[in-house]
């Protein structure tokens, strides 16, 4: 039995690291804890431009504050 071959990659939302297998190299995979969509890339400079990233990061704070927004909304 062949055993997968994983690589460590930071999650540019919420900079967890994650273990990602390697034939996912290349293909949009999805971060276990805060569901954000990145493509894996298992050395800097081949993912994302620091500036898109960031982009990435300030649109998911955005969702995120909103959700909280909507959640104070709600009647009780």
């Amino acid at each position: 039995m062949s055993r997968a071959s994983y690589f460590l990659q930071e999650c540019g939302t919420c900079g967890r690291n994650l273990r990602i297998r390697v034939e996912y190299l290349g293909k949009r995979v999805v971060c276990q804890h805060c569901k954000s969509p990145f493509h894996a890339a298992n050395s800097i400079g081949r993912g994302e431009s620091p500036v898109k990233a960031e982009s990435v990061i300030l649109r998911r704070a955005d969702q995120l504050l909103a959700s909280v927004d909507q959640g104070r909304q709600r009647p009780r």
